[in-house]
């Protein structure tokens, strides 16, 4: 029926978002064994009798009765109908709430359900064939070399994937709607054809085979994918799951279900698998660890939410500080009162892992404890190739500084920041918080150096946006800016705009997109790595798309100002699609040429090199 909301997103709504994260929003939750614990905001009381449980998404007061999941919860607190309050926690979470049931919502409920069942079938099996299978000694003899007790790899359900190319496919995967559900969790991996017809063997092969599985589980601990590590010196060393429909890898943290239990006030980001175990098993068991990818907004986010205070955790090698130093960048707009963040640099060539048993639990802690304040990192590296003792170091620390601190949220940590960098430089607070002059303005935040993709184009012809008036065509969508002025947005962000409210369109184009990701174009090679996903995953939902585009900051606050001030009126999808469309080509013709140019000046130079060489 019209208006009504479909039972399929309300399931949706209910899988994405945390009841502890709900309700700690609006009552301050103390952590009470697995549960959270306040005074009940219903009723007076002075004993907390108010309790939320996080594996069923609970909440409960034993003094007055009331009682519900998260949607139950707003309406009680916020006194709202059922409608309103799916709508405000629809919002929290960044969703639209649809008004009626289609069959495209019903399949995907039904699909997610599905996905999760067989997930947690798998993972089932993979723990069995730990205790069971009789080449599993392999496996238990890594585990025991590598600390692993029986009681930690039940806690974190470890399992094996034993020798074979069908063992998995051949437990669950009975008929064809069973082997579909597998394909689509990412479970089994499908044969060329090619090689289906010349073998005569299944059309499907399991993922993965000889390997330790490490259970990757959500916040309400349930499986959405796996992480494998091999048993030899066989390559990939560690194998994850692809992308679905209830996994991304910049939305989960391995081992947040488990440490999100420890009463230990702050969580210790880690970069793998077994630094999260060997911490626990050290007795450490706040630590969480990233998928493999750069550390997303989103997943800082979702840290400050279960603790306070982050420590980031790298090796002290180069590659380790980029990626702190890329974490900082990260961790800026979410920075303010009442949240920290600290940097843990490791002996070159050590992890938590090896560094734990080595020196034992307690020494550990005190390198955490130990571990540089956010602040203390940040002027350090700014400054580390600068003479702060000059007026030139200082007068370069500065143009460096301000436009990362602006960052902040107004708060009282941003006002620290700005007085620590004018106790540093010298230099009044009031001038530091001046705007640049407008001629010197840039979208880069005042750098100014032309960005390397523009100092190094084989032309410097200004887009086509910007020197023509475009015209789509006489029935696209209109579009109106908020903004003063009123002025178009450049192309490729309007591309990723149209691609997150319309991911389906990536599809519609099959050119390589290595030109493109190449240009050094922070907003095109996110246009290209987008394409890449919903080729890879063509069930991508909107949300996780833009989840993906807020977690690359050097594009944020730009997209986000096409997204508040472009208002696409009413949607002709044949239209936007059409739009998209050319502006893809006119972006790829354009970075085609780019890289062209770049590579004949790498020949050109490397022929002087040679001629020159020759000559001595």
């Amino acid at each position: 029926m019209a208006g009504l909301i479909p039972q399929s997103f309300i399931d949706e709504l209910l899988n994405r978002v945390d009841i502890v994260e709900v309700i700690d929003r609006r009552v301050t939750l103390k952590k009470a064994g697995k549960n959270y614990q306040a005074c009940c905001p219903f009723h007076q009381e002075k004993t907390p009798s108010f309790s939320v449980q996080p594996e069923r998404q609970f909440f409960y007061c034993f003094g007055c009765g009331a009682g519900g999941n998260a949607v139950g919860f707003v309406m009680k607190f916020h006194n709202l109908g059922f409608p309103e309050a799916v709508e405000a926690l629809a919002r929290d979470a960044g969703m639209e709430v649809p008004r009626q049931e289609t069959p495209a919502d019903a399949r995907r409920g039904a699909e997610q359900r599905a996905l999760f069942e067989c997930l947690e079938q798998a993972s089932k099996y993979y723990q069995g064939q730990l205790r069971r299978h009789p080449q599993r000694g392999r496996a238990v003899d890594w585990c025991k070399s590598r600390g692993i007790s029986g009681v930690t790899a039940r806690e974190f359900q470890l399992g094996y994937a034993p020798p074979g190319w069908e063992n998995l496919l051949k437990e669950l995967g009975a008929d064809e709607k069973a082997q579909g559900k597998l394909l689509k969790a990412g479970l089994i991996i499908a044969r060329d054809a090619e090689k289906k017809a010349d073998s005569g063997r299944s059309p499907f092969y399991d993922r993965f085979r000889d390997r330790v599985l490490f259970p990757i589980r959500d916040s309400r601990g349930r499986t959405v994918g796996f992480g494998g590590r091999v048993l030899d010196d066989g390559m990939p060393k560690y194998l994850n799951s692809p992308e679905t429909p209830v996994f991304q890898k910049g939305r989960e943290l391995y081992g947040l279900y488990e440490a999100r239990k420890s009463k230990a006030g702050k969580l210790m980001l880690v970069e793998g698998y077994m630094d999260v175990i060997a911490l626990a098993q050290a007795g450490i068991r706040n630590a969480v660890a990233t998928l493999g990818t750069s550390t997303s907004a989103w997943q800082i986010q979702r840290m400050f939410r279960h603790a306070p205070e982050i420590v980031f955790c790298f090796d002290g090698d180069e590659a380790g500080r980029r990626a702190a130093w890329r974490a900082l960048e990260t961790s800026l707009p979410l920075m303010g009162d009442g949240k920290s963040a600290r940097f843990l640099f490791l002996p070159e060539g050590e992890d938590p892992d090896s560094m734990v048993q080595k020196e034992g639990k307690e020494k550990f802690l005190e390198r955490v404890e130990n571990a540089q304040p956010l602040e203390t990192f940040f002027f350090e590296h700014l400054s580390e190739d600068l003479d702060a003792a000059s007026i030139e170091g200082r007068a370069a620390l500065s143009s460096r500084a301000m436009p990362l601190i602006r960052k902040l949220k107004e708060s009282v940590y941003r006002q620290l920041m700005i007085e620590r960098l004018a106790e540093i430089t010298g230099v009044n607070k009031e001038t530091l918080l001046k705007p640049a002059p407008a001629a010197r303005k840039r979208d880069s935040d005042g750098d100014s150096e032309p960005p390397p993709w523009l100092r190094d184009a084989p032309d410097l012809e200004p887009p086509p946006h910007m020197t023509e008036s475009r015209d789509f065509g006489a029935d696209t969508p209109r579009r109106t800016s908020s903004k003063a002025g009123g002025s178009r947005p450049d192309n490729k962000l309007i591309a990723i705009k149209h691609l997150i409210g319309l991911p389906e369109i990536a599809l519609e184009n099959k050119d390589e997109l290595t030109p493109l990701a190449e240009t050094g174009d922070p907003a095109e090679r996110l246009l290209a790595e987008m394409i890449e996903k919903v080729r890879r995953n063509p069930d991508i939902d909107r949300y996780a798309l833009m989840e993906y585009s807020y977690s690359i900051v050097d594009v944020r606050n730009q997209l986000t100002d096409v997204l508040e001030a472009e208002k696409i009126e009413p949607a002709d999808k044949e239209k936007l699609k059409s739009e998209f469309l050319q502006i893809l080509e006119e972006l790829l013709a354009r970075s085609s040429k780019k890289l062209r140019g770049r590579q004949l000046r790498d020949q050109l130079r490397a022929r002087t090199a040679a001629k020159a060489h020759t000559e001595d």
